[in-house]
């Protein structure tokens, strides 16, 4: 039964009767085995799963919604996690391993979670440490391994997402002088501009220049510290993409997630969590028309939903989640059929100690509003 336990992840290969059924039959076989299970199982969906996953879900949103979701499950048995490897430990921690949680395919990973991994972390704790700048609380994002979480959590600081991070950030601002923010550069920075943060008191981490990482500045007088990760998907569009939609449709609104780069935040309308970007076009007038910055498969599945309103990707090709993409109706039907046959594969399981101080560290950005 392969575990994921910070080891580099193996995914067995599938039986060659699945790739061999058609769309319909791979429907109906996971609905069967949904059906068998009942009550003992709950399905997660992230919003950016293909539509052929997503449909099977019994929760579906954005990490920070699923957080809470997976954290309020108390009488089910399996948790089949459709997302990526860190959203699966996130409900193994907060689930207490109270339940089994589940990632159909283990290759399904987050490059932007793979930019800091302790060993660096620790190191630019260390000389940070040094500087002369004083006190210093780490934030890291949900897209982050559980041992940084842990990490989080034993030096006093807090988990966020997307959605709280301006809640999470002011609640660190508060409690030190100096907050070092990891691993997405770009939510860090908007985040704090936002909250009236200068950019010239922010200052990046470079974790692969030098032994240890070095700064792209002067870090002692540094208010927040910003480590040089991104998301893969949301660093690709550019203030190019925003000025070319506006001059091919007048009257266009622009509607970015917060970890596209800094520039781009600042051309747009509008900039929020998955969750905010959904309800704004919930909200949005029939006729509207409307350009978002965010995963393909969410602006797609939104452009289906409401026909009566405009929506585009702000650039013209597909930006979708390739990591998220690796979850496949094939992937999701093993895991369930194997379920239903009494083996448990592909289980995400937390070190003890490491799922402690990681519960901590998300227990405070579940108690920050």
């Amino acid at each position: 039964m392969p575990v994921l336990n910070f080891a580099p992840p193996i995914q067995a290969e599938l039986p060659a009767g699945i790739a061999a059924l058609s769309d319909e039959e791979k429907d109906a076989r996971i609905r069967a085995a949904k059906a068998a299970l009942g009550a003992r199982l709950v399905i997660l969906g992230h919003h950016y799963q293909r539509d052929e996953v997503i449909r099977h879900a019994d929760y579906t949103g954005d990490s920070f919604g699923l957080s809470r979701t997976a954290a309020g499950l108390t009488d089910v048995e399996y948790i089949v996690f459709c997302g990526v490897h860190f959203m699966a430990e996130s409900a193994d921690v907060l689930t207490g391993g109270s339940k089994v949680v589940i990632l159909p395919d283990m290759r399904a990973g987050c490059s932007m979670a793979d930019m800091a991994d302790i060993d660096q972390v620790e190191a630019a704790w260390d000389e940070l440490a040094r500087d002369g700048g004083g006190e210093i609380l780490p934030v890291t994002y949900m897209n982050s391994a559980a041992n940084l979480k842990a990490f989080v959590g034993r030096h006093g600081g807090a988990v966020c997402t997307s959605s709280n991070a301006k809640a999470v950030l002011t609640w660190a601002m508060e409690r030190a002088p100096r907050v070092l923010f990891f691993p997405d550069q770009h939510l860090g920075r908007n985040t704090a501009y936002a909250l009236g943060v200068p950019l010239d008191r922010m200052v990046v981490w470079n974790p692969r220049r030098g032994p240890a990482g070095e700064p792209e500045g002067e870090t002692a007088s540094a208010r927040v510290l910003l480590w040089k990760g991104h998301c893969s998907v949301h660093d690709r569009y550019t203030v190019e993409h925003v000025e070319r939609v506006r001059a091919d449709h007048p009257g266009v609104r622009v509607l970015v997630h917060p970890e596209c780069r800094f520039e781009v935040v600042q051309a747009a309308d509008l900039s929020g969590s998955t969750d905010y970007i959904i309800r704004t076009i919930e909200a949005s007038e029939p006729g509207s028309t409307w350009a978002i910055g965010t995963e393909f498969h969410l602006v797609k599945r939104l452009a289906d939903r409401f026909p009566d309103r405009t929506i585009l990707t702000l650039e013209g090709c597909v930006c979708f989640c390739a990591t998220m993409f690796r979850i496949t109706p094939d992937h999701l039907l093993w895991s369930l059929e194997n379920l239903v046959a009494g083996r448990v594969v592909n289980q995400i399981r937390v070190p003890p100690d490491t799922a402690r101080w990681a519960r901590t560290a998300l227990d405070r950005m579940l108690e920050i509003i």
